[in-house]
């Protein structure tokens, strides 16, 4: 009886442990996926490039971003000046 045990455990942990793995990249998969739609759907909207027109689509992606329950975007980092 304890050798079955063991060997189910043995059989049983490892399985739960790598689909736990996988539904975690799945999830980050799924959110990477909406994140780019977001940016499409924002470049779509103001597809200029000037100061208005990426003001503006800042405004629609953090919009888009938050509607979903997605965390923004950090912004660039800025060079340090000489």
């Amino acid at each position: 009886m304890n050798r079955l045990a063991l060997a189910l455990a043995v059989v049983l942990i490892p399985s739960t442990v790598s689909a736990q793995g996988i539904q975690q990249g799945y999830t980050a998969m799924l959110k990477w996926k909406l994140m780019d739609n977001c940016a499409k759907q924002a470049q779509a909207a103001y597809p200029e490039n000037n100061a208005a027109s990426n003001a503006n689509r800042d405004t629609v992606l953090k919009a888009c971003l938050s509607a979903n329950g997605l965390p923004s975007r950090q912004p660039l980092s800025q060079p340090e000046p000489r």
